[in-house]
């Protein structure tokens, strides 16, 4: 037995799965680390400030002590000279040496030969952290002078100086650490109201699209966004409501003429038919098909005009020409109604001639359709500026109930839903048309009705808002 196997194609949620999702990061983490090294480089400049005033003090006071010693031992090495010569001199620095520990000494004659020179220092002498400091002596006698050198011993200094620096750094460290820890801490409990906002998120769906965010306590950060949100979720639910009766009133509309497509051709077939049976039978499935036609090609207009279409604007024409022409077009209604019309206004616009002419015949196929027969319509055009024009069609006829008329442009929608309109069929599409036609204009459609008069128009502009 052949098998065969059949691979399914991939679909937009595998393309979805292997595509490369952005990484996410933590604003928790980020503001801790961005605090942190901030924190560090606060501390390491501030701190490195102490320790550099810390090492002139340090400086300052060695420089002192080198100048302090090497002035007594130029006192008491005159003092020494007068008394008893090189021999004094060379007793004293002894006794002085005994006495200061961590110094070095020593005294060079002029001729360059060692006068004196402290025995077994205990530290280097010409290695730092040790200073040194020149000074001379005159003679007694006149002569040469006597040139010495001093030296102290200034790693105590320098080891004071190493653990300074170290608790500077532990210092600056634990301090970020601890900025860190804090910023962490406190982000998280500041976005707590995010994360409970994100889980009254994850709790919407279509059967609670009427939920809302909120929060215990305003936050003043967090309100606009709260707000901005619900105010789409109002807009998301009206739309899911308003699609689900679209859908609702389009399976209706289209269901009448299937069910008579079905009906009438069940019929036919059920007997032996004749040629002029089955052509009656054939136009009145035409007739059907064309209204079905109607319905689609009305909801692909108005799908086109949603998604921000906008109107071809020509050269400018009369308004009221157009209106002339579309009354023409609509004089056997008219006549079967015993009705009159008269034009009032006209405006020079820049617009798409068979849109507005579209819009014009609805309006008119609707004012005769409701209009009280043996009165007149009228339509009027009333210029607003040199670039915009607002166009009515007027008939006497029914007052429209004031509930309806914010709903008189929604898709199929009847103020009377009960009238069956057997012999004025429509599909309840022609006045979304028409203010599908004036958005497509940058304009807006109204309707207004009372003392047995109702008017429907639209504005138009030339260019756009």
């Amino acid at each position: 037995m052949n098998t065969q196997t059949i691979t399914a194609p991939a679909t937009d949620l595998d393309d979805l799965r292997t595509e490369p999702q952005p990484c996410t990061y933590s604003i928790g983490k980020r503001l801790s680390l961005l605090l942190a090294l901030q924190t560090v480089i606060g501390l390491g400049v501030l701190l490195a400030a102490i320790y550099g005033v810390t090492y002139m003090l340090f400086k300052t006071k060695q420089e002192e002590e080198l100048r302090s010693y090497s002035g007594v031992l130029v006192e008491v090495l005159k003092d020494a000279d007068l008394k008893g010569g090189e021999a004094e001199m060379r007793h004293k620095l002894a006794w002085l040496a005994e006495r200061r520990p961590g110094t070095f000494v020593q005294v060079m004659r002029a001729d360059g030969s060692e006068l004196y020179r402290d025995q077994a220092p205990t530290f280097d002498v010409n290695a730092a952290p040790s200073r040194e400091q020149r000074f001379e002596v005159a003679a007694a006698n006149g002569g040469a002078p006597y040139r010495g050198r001093l030296v102290i011993d200034c790693s105590r200094d320098a080891q004071y100086g190493q653990r300074i620096a170290l608790l500077l750094v532990v210092s600056t460290l634990a301090g970020g650490a601890f900025v860190a820890w804090a910023t962490f801490w406190r982000v998280r409990c500041s976005l707590s109201p995010l994360l409970d906002l994100a889980a009254q998120t994850r709790a919407i769906d279509v059967r609670r699209l009427d939920q809302r965010l909120s929060l215990p306590e305003p936050i003043e950060e967090l309100q606009p966004l709260i707000d901005q949100f619900n105010g789409l979720m109002k807009r998301v639910e009206r739309t899911y409501l308003q699609l689900e009766g679209f859908n609702a009133d389009v399976a209706h509309e289209l269901r009448t003429p299937l069910a008579n497509l079905i009906g009438h051709t069940e019929v036919t077939l059920s007997r032996q038919r004749s040629a002029g049976e089955l052509e009656d039978v054939l136009v009145s499935n035409l007739e059907e098909l064309q209204r079905m036609a109607g319905i689609v090609n009305d909801m692909l207009f108005l799908a086109q005009a949603d998604r921000g279409v906008k109107a071809r604007r020509g050269a400018p024409v009369s308004l009221a020409e157009l209106v002339r022409q579309v009354v023409e077009f609509h004089e056997a209604p008219l006549e079967d109604a015993a009705l009159g019309i008269d034009i009032e206004g006209d405006a020079m616009l820049s617009l798409d001639e068979p849109l507005v002419k579209r819009a014009l015949s609805n309006l008119l196929g609707n004012a005769i359709r409701y209009a009280d027969k043996g009165t007149r319509l009228c339509v009027r055009i009333v210029p607003e500026g040199e670039q915009a024009a607002r166009l009515w069609v007027e008939n006497e006829g029914p007052t429209i109930d004031p509930a309806h008329l914010p709903r008189l442009f929604d898709r199929f929608f009847r103020a009377d839903a009960s009238r069956c309109e057997l012999e004025k069929p429509h599909h309840g599409l022609g006045l979304s048309i028409v203010a599908a036609i004036a958005r497509m204009h940058d304009g807006f459609a109204a309707a207004e009705s009372g003392n047995g008069r109702t008017r429907v128009g639209f504005s138009l502009r030339s260019t756009s808002a």
